[in-house]
């Protein structure tokens, strides 16, 4: 693909990535405490209902990258915008509380096809030797989802209720339906592999220890980073923080996970595959053990927080290029819908599994001294996720 049309598919996958995160996925902690007064439901049986989209949106991640290898991500990716649309109004309607959890299960299919790793497989095909500066572009924008749509949810839902801000979203995601129908077009070559050798070797790359490895590593950090996110705050509470300052440190580490992705495109330059995965498992680790056992002052607190957000934005890249750095684009799709399955899963149970380590260890900060050893193994395991072919001092280009 020449630039100007991999200039035009970034643009569009900036602008949907956004809505579509923004919409299905953080304008959800803003509703749910009204959804909760207003129906009688409890918080918990909320996050159910959204943990139940995520599982959903794991099982399907696979064979929703074999089609995209097949058939490319235009069809995938305008189907899945219709199907967000629908279950947004799905959701806004729901009587009942079955009717939302099978609203939230649309929601969750329509999430495996437009969110992240479509978006990757997309760029990482039609990329080329430009694809980590895309990918990068597309991580900044949609990390600036929850900025845009957090707040905007906040001022729909105090002048229309909860249901007619969901009715509001979806006409605003169904916007996505014709950018994904223009913007995705373009020739679209298989790259299954180019002999029957190739193709058989690509075909089983997931039974190898690497891709076993490499999908057990950024669960496990996927895991930490998740449940850092959601127990930040009452950590700080209980340090005697006020829910104002706790709050704003989590913001902190928002801003640090855009610099970061800000941050990648120089890193890897100078740093091969398996120096730069291990520098982020590592900063992971260390700001994740650095929070737990700094109690203060606030202002390194921010600090820890923007430079525990540097090392989210930085993974979420680290993740996006991992296939493609090891075993190249043929069936990137495929290939990285097994890898996304479990860490989608890992993040998915991360909130409701951290804030019950921190129940059974008797505290948020043994909790995290927990999860920053977890993400510390997972760098040593670094090196086994390489394959035999880049063992060595230097790694293919990226």
């Amino acid at each position: 693909m020449d630039v100007s049309a991999l200039r035009r598919v970034t643009t569009v996958l900036c602008f949907t990535e956004i809505t579509s995160w923004g919409i299905l996925y953080y304008a959800y902690p803003v509703l749910a405490p009204t959804i909760s007064a207003q129906t009688g439901w409890s918080i918990p049986t909320l996050m159910a209902a959204f943990t139940l989209s995520q599982v959903v949106a794991a099982v399907l991640s696979v064979p929703v990258g074999r089609r995209i290898d097949h058939r490319g991500p235009a069809g995938v990716m305008t189907l899945g915008s219709m199907a967000a649309s629908a279950s947004v109004v799905g959701i806004a309607i729901a009587p009942t509380l079955p009717w939302f959890f099978t609203a939230w299960t649309g929601a969750g299919v329509a999430m495996s096809m437009i969110l992240y790793p479509p978006a990757f497989a997309a760029l990482s095909h039609w990329g080329g030797d430009h694809r980590v500066t895309a990918l990068t572009w597309l991580t900044l924008v949609g990390g600036l989802a929850s900025t845009v749509f957090a707040p905007l949810t906040a001022v729909l839902v105090s002048h229309l209720g909860w249901r007619d801000t969901y009715l509001v979203l979806a006409i605003v995601l169904a916007t996505t339906i014709p950018a994904h129908l223009w913007g995705l077009r373009g020739p679209w070559q298989p790259r299954l592999g180019s002999t029957d050798t190739t193709a058989h070797r690509s075909s089983t790359v997931w039974r190898t220890r690497p891709f076993i490895v490499l999908a057990v590593t950024m669960s496990a950090v996927a895991f930490c980073i998740y449940a850092v996110v959601i127990n930040l705050v009452p950590l700080l509470i209980g340090r005697g923080f006020s829910a104002e300052t706790a709050a704003a440190a989590l913001g902190v580490g928002g801003i640090g996970q855009v610099s970061g992705r800000l941050a990648y495109r120089p890193l890897s330059r100078f740093l091969t595959t398996r120096a730069s995965t291990s520098v982020i498992f590592g900063a992971v680790a260390a700001t994740t053990l650095a929070l737990a056992l700094v109690p203060g002052p606030v202002a390194v607190v921010f600090c820890l927080s923007f430079f525990f957000g540097m090392a989210r934005g930085i993974y979420t890249l680290v993740q996006a290029t991992a296939i493609a750095d090891r075993w190249g684009t043929a069936r990137f799709g495929s290939l990285n819908g097994m890898l996304t399955s479990p860490v989608l899963a890992a993040s998915a149970l991360a909130p409701w599994a951290g804030a019950l380590l921190a129940q059974t260890l008797g505290s948020q900060t043994a909790a995290f001294v927990s999860l920053g050893l977890l993400a510390a193994f997972a760098a040593t395991l670094v090196p086994a996720t390489l394959p035999r072919a880049t063992h060595g001092p230097v790694d293919p280009p990226r």
